[in-house]
């Protein structure tokens, strides 16, 4: 008995795995060393017919340097542009922060799994986001932005370690005039801050919430949604309500390199957004 992939599965599979070129229409710098960047595909047909979800990712090719998985930071109703806000971490996100408007780079995509949005209909949204955590959450804000009726309280709680960290500030005043309800947080103040200074999750006492009719999303370090985690359950909202982004090192993101495993999951895959819930017995525990 043959083992070899069916004529369509090979398809799939080679699609999956085929960057399509994209021309970066603007940078947009946010804080220090990281960065928005705008991509348009080159072929038509591809950018009428890219769609993503809030909460996915793409994986970004610079010839010569690699591959590098990046959330989608920009509005799902908007997909012909198509933004990843990039930190400048590694040798491949350094290269890409080398380029300018006009320059080329390869996107496959999307992969992953996306924010909650329908199942939060009507409930009460806390989005508790750190540092650069923002960025995968600001397509979940976007979209809930868009249909505000169909949601009930949207809480944003953010931080970052420093005034000049918090990304988005452009976009604070037109957030809150939509009816999102905005606490910001940093490590250290610098002598024009006159907001809280403290961690995320000391946010939640700024708040109260309804654990029956609450949803949370977060996405920041790990040892933040830790916490996050911990505020949240305190206050009897149920860990099926509990959704986070989880940042694993994703090389092929369809599930065939393993090196984003996590216990019996593949973060490319079932991830990155999953339910606490669904990992509570590997969260936090080394190995894992």
């Amino acid at each position: 008995m043959s083992l070899a992939p069916a004529p369509a599965q090979l398809q799939m599979m080679s699609d999956s795995m085929l960057p399509h070129p994209a021309v970066i229409e603007d940078i947009q710098p946010e804080a220090y060393g990281i960065a928005t960047f705008s991509l348009v595909f080159t072929d038509p047909a591809q950018a009428s017919t890219y769609r993503f979800q809030a909460g996915q990712f793409n994986m970004i090719y610079l010839p010569g340097f690699g591959e590098v998985a990046i959330s989608i930071s920009s509005n799902p109703g908007v997909p012909k542009v198509v933004g990843h806000t990039i930190r400048y971490a590694g040798s491949v996100t350094r290269a890409l922060g080398r380029l300018k408007v006009g320059d080329m780079v390869g996107v496959r995509g999307p992969y992953g799994s996306a924010w909650p949005l329908a199942k939060a209909l009507g409930k009460n949204l806390v989005i508790v986001a750190g540092g650069i955590g923002l960025a995968p959450l600001r397509p979940a804000l976007l979209a809930i932005l868009r249909h505000r009726e169909d949601y009930g309280r949207v809480v944003l709680l953010c931080g970052a370690r420093a005034p000049a960290d918090l990304l988005y500030t452009d976009e604070f005043a037109r957030w809150q005039a939509g009816g999102v309800e905005l606490h910001t947080t940093v490590d250290l103040a610098d002598e024009n801050w006159r907001g809280q200074v403290g961690v995320v999750p000391a946010l939640f006492y700024r708040i109260r919430v309804d654990p029956k009719q609450t949803l949370v999303m977060t996405c920041g370090p790990e040892i933040m949604m830790r916490f996050v985690i911990y505020e949240a359950l305190a206050r009897r909202i149920p860990k099926e309500s509990i959704f986070l982004s989880m940042e694993r090192n994703m090389k092929c993101a369809i599930g065939f390199c393993g090196h984003c495993q996590f216990g019996p999951t593949f973060i490319c895959k079932e991830g990155p957004v999953l339910s606490f819930a669904a990992i509570e017995p590997f969260f936090g525990k080394e190995d894992f």
